[in-house]
């Protein structure tokens, strides 16, 4: 979780350039990254791959208004509203973005390409057909951010008590190379999104960072199986919760729109 999902570029920067606040250029530059490139497909009217700039422009001809994150998984249908079809593709790239005004999402498939040490990402997403329905388990960012503050203290917590190694100067290490690479210039959101968004987005990314330490440090004093399903079991919720906070984060410019229209 520490490093940004694809989907929640494409969901920041594709709400950024529906609202008119960049460019399609500077939209697709951010969405891509350090990757190659990004193609759209299976859209509706196309008959082959299309790039981003062209596909963004179609769905909002389409009747897209915005767009939403999902980032589901086996047996958490995080941000997700059917049909089987496409639930079945997010939950296995344990990402996704569902449009807002048409009934179409996008999951993405990653391929690697070039020899070693040249190695290049190509993303296709691939669209389907979506059900209208309000997405599973989201919550505001209200509800998001005092759930992370209790979440920090408990991975806090379990990290200590289970006596993993990354609960002290690892840890605190992590953190400060994470917030000053985060410092140097990294957008943690588009321009549109509140304030709170970004504090919620930046939080439950360090909630999410302790938890990959704890799962990549060893076994720290956890020796036994059964240890091992401990920290599992304990830190499995706090995992959650980052998670439906990043989605609340990134979903924020949709639902600030739709409140601000009632």
């Amino acid at each position: 979780m520490l490093s940004e999902p694809r989907s929640g570029r494409l969901t920041a920067y594709g709400n950024a350039l529906f609202a008119g606040l960049v460019s399609p250029d500077d939209a697709v530059l951010a969405i891509v990254g350090e990757d190659a490139v990004h193609r759209v497909e299976g859209l509706p009217g196309e008959s082959g791959p299309v790039g981003l700039s062209l596909a963004l422009g179609r769905l909002r001809t389409l009747g897209a208004t915005g767009l939403r994150v999902a980032l589901p998984q086996a047996g958490h249908p995080l941000g997700l509203s059917g049909p089987p079809e496409f639930n079945k593709r997010a939950i296995e790239a344990e990402e996704a973005v569902v449009c807002h005004g048409a009934a179409l999402g996008l999951v993405p498939e990653v391929y690697e390409a070039g020899p070693a040490g040249d190695v290049h990402v190509e993303v296709v997403w691939h669209c389907l057909e979506v059900r209208e329905a309000p997405p599973a388990d989201v919550p505001s960012l209200g509800e998001a951010e005092r759930e992370l503050a209790e979440a920090l203290r408990e991975a806090t917590e379990v990290l200590s008590r289970l006596d993993v190694a990354g609960s002290g100067p690892v840890a605190e290490a992590a953190v400060d190379a994470y917030r000053a690479r985060a410092e140097q210039g990294r957008k943690v959101l588009a321009p549109g999104y509140p304030p709170r968004a970004v504090r919620v987005l930046e939080l439950a990314q360090r909630v999410g960072l302790l938890v990959s330490l704890a799962y990549g440090n060893g076994h720290g004093g956890a020796v036994s199986a059964s240890e091992m399903a401990a920290r599992a079991s304990a830190l499995r919720p706090v995992e959650r919760t980052a998670r439906r906070a990043q989605v609340a984060a990134y979903n924020s410019a949709v639902e600030e729109r739709e409140r601000g229209g009632r």
